[in-house]
């Protein structure tokens, strides 16, 4: 079946004003100014992805340092206890010593928590704004 010539394709529907041949440019045009914009976003969210997890990776190094730091505090705490018990010259210094010892070691237990948890919110709070940040620059949804 041919073209009728008179705006409209074989099947009565209208080609809004194009030539026939021009079509398939046009379309090629749009989907290549579609590929485009596709890469670019594509480099931009692996970008935000790599800012991310340098984040993330920074955070994360600093909780294990700070996990180091307080074993390396723990060990040095029970072999100055283990040191101190063999100096011992009765059962009552065995047992004031264990007092002390407890005493510290749940001291020490509660501040090494309270560190490692401010270290963990500001790692997921870090790492989450920089999520956000990065998708709503992404997409164009700035906040």
């Amino acid at each position: 079946m041919k073209d009728p010539g008179n705006g409209t394709n074989v099947f009565g529907m209208p080609l809004f004003g194009f030539p026939k041949m021009g079509l398939p440019g046009v379309v090629g045009d749009l989907a290549d100014q579609g590929f485009a914009r596709a890469r670019t976003a594509c480099q931009q969210m692996a970008e935000a992805l790599d800012e991310t997890y340098s984040c993330n990776a920074r955070g994360t190094a600093d909780y294990g340092l700070k996990l180091i730091e307080i074993s390396h505090a723990n060990v040095t705490s029970a072999l100055d206890f283990y040191a101190d018990l063999l100096d011992s010259k009765s059962a009552t210094d065995v047992l004031t010593l264990s007092t002390e010892q407890a005493r510290k070691a749940f001291a020490m237990a509660s501040e090494q928590n309270k560190e490692l948890r401010e270290l963990g919110r500001k790692l997921a709070t870090e790492t989450g704004g920089q999520i956000r940040n990065n998708f709503a620059r992404v997409f164009g949804h700035a906040d």
